[in-house]
């Protein structure tokens, strides 16, 4: 919402907002960079709508007993969802380039942010994240970009079927798993966004996307692999570091260019593959868009080191659903080190949802002497199904022989975490939706500093 908020703004209306947060007293930063930005916040108990030529825009996790809700349909005031929104200032746009996929969404709109921008194209830019090379004194929370081109680049969702409002002219689409919604309901929905576009960018490496590609005429498709030899973009030549990887792109009939990434992970190769690929369907060389491409300085809350304190280091992740919780494991096994991780689920609905698969992604991505500790799943209040706990993940990862405990609370955990660090070991907090777990994060930096080992 805070982008989309900031995006409006620039385009002369006059925003304001409430939240659940900002009633709870949580992520006060956020709160007071928007309002120095000139947008005003109100309780969530419907004081700020007052006039009927209102327009009130709520995110999914807004339900219609909320105070806003009701108060703006007794004004008569006009009602539209976040993607609603979004998706009218996007297809409204000269050149619209969408971001969609399970994972790697937010990372590879970033990167398209910053190679665009680096190659002059001024982008506008609606990311779920923030992107850290847009990061100023003043814009602590750049998640959007706001550029003076025709090209308009967004992240957009499958989670709430919202992708099905968007017309893009380039559609990314990175890899379809198993995450908020099942593989057969999620397939139409991927597979419209493909063929909506003039050109869509396809995984090779993904079963899915890859069957996606194989229904396009050849003059529609872009496709990249680190394996597949027919692919428009393979990389090869990978070579992984604890602060980034190296790779070579090679574009068919081409001779290889180096790329070297300041983020690490092989997961990022696939990412930059897509950005590159993206590019090139803007009419972006690809030695431009290799060039521009360095200096990526990465989304906040992915693989972020906090910091290192009597040799062990915490990280800050966003992983949350198994395959972004494997690429992680994956990254980090790349290097020596145990990993004590803390995982707190982003809710109820989808630790039920998904509970088979995490069991399993835990139980087979983790090391023999890695140590998981997860809290109760976070949550900010509104009705949900608690018939399934951390407990339950917990029990099934025991029952493989992983070495896993459940915690009441967030704090505990942490408490657990800190006694058994020991230098060399990564202490990694896991989980999404809660801005609150990179100030957890922090905490565990400060108390390790502060104590001694």
């Amino acid at each position: 919402m805070l982008p989309l908020a900031l995006i409006v703004q620039q385009r002369g209306f006059v925003v304001a907002g409430s939240d659940r947060a900002l009633d709870q007293g949580r992520t006060a930063g956020k709160f007071d960079f928007l309002r120095a930005r000139g947008i005003a916040l109100f309780p969530q108990d419907g004081s700020g709508l007052t006039r009927a030529d209102t327009v009130l825009v709520t995110s999914a996790a807004v339900e219609e007993s909320v105070p806003d809700v009701q108060a703006a349909r007794r004004l008569g005031a006009t009602l539209v969802t976040r993607a609603q929104l979004l998706a009218q200032l996007f297809n409204a746009a000269p050149t619209a380039v969408g971001i969609a996929g399970t994972s790697g969404k937010s990372t590879t709109t970033g990167m398209i942010a910053w190679l665009l921008h680096r190659v002059g194209m001024a982008p506008t830019v609606m990311n779920g994240a923030v992107m850290k090379n847009f990061v100023t004194a003043e814009a602590p929370f750049a998640s959007a970009l706001v550029g003076s081109g025709t090209v308009f680049v967004a992240e957009v969702d499958e989670s709430d079927g919202s992708i099905a409002h968007y017309t893009p002219q380039v559609a990314v689409l990175n890899n379809v798993a198993f995450d908020h919604k099942s593989l057969d309901e999620l397939r139409p929905l991927f597979r419209d966004f493909s063929a909506k576009a003039q050109r869509a960018v396809l995984n090779l490496d993904n079963p899915e996307t890859a069957r996606l590609a194989a229904a396009l005429p050849a003059e529609r498709r872009s496709t990249y692999s680190l394996s597949d030899t027919s692919a428009d973009l393979l990389a090869s030549a990978v070579v992984p570091a604890p602060d980034g990887i190296a790779f070579r792109v090679r574009e068919s009939g081409t001779a290889p260019i180096a790329v070297r990434l300041a983020v690490p992970g092989r997961h990022n190769v696939a990412n930059a593959l897509a950005a590159l690929a993206a590019a090139r369907a803007l009419g972006v060389g690809l030695a431009d868009a290799a060039l521009a491409l360095d200096g990526f300085a990465g989304i906040r809350r992915r693989l972020e080191a906090v910091g290192r304190a009597g040799g062990i280091t915490v990280i800050d992740d966003f992983a949350h659903n198994p395959d972004k919780i494997a690429a992680t494991l994956a990254t980090l096994h790349d290097f020596p080190g145990r990993l004590l991780l803390m995982f707190q689920p982003h809710g109820f609905g989808p630790l039920r949802l998904m509970k088979a698969e995490l069991v399993a992604c835990f139980a087979e991505n983790m090391a023999p002497d890695d140590v998981l500790a997860m809290p109760e799943p976070v949550y900010f209040g509104g009705t949900v199904d608690r018939s399934v706990g951390s407990r339950d993940i917990v029990a099934g990862i025991q029952a493989r022989g992983g070495r896993a405990q459940d915690f009441h609370d967030r704090a505990a955990c942490g408490d657990h975490l800190l006694a058994l660090a020991r230098p060399g070991d990564r202490i990694v907090v896991m989980g999404a939706r809660d801005d609150t777990l990179s100030t957890f994060a922090e905490d565990l930096l400060r108390r390790l500093d502060s104590s001694p080992r």
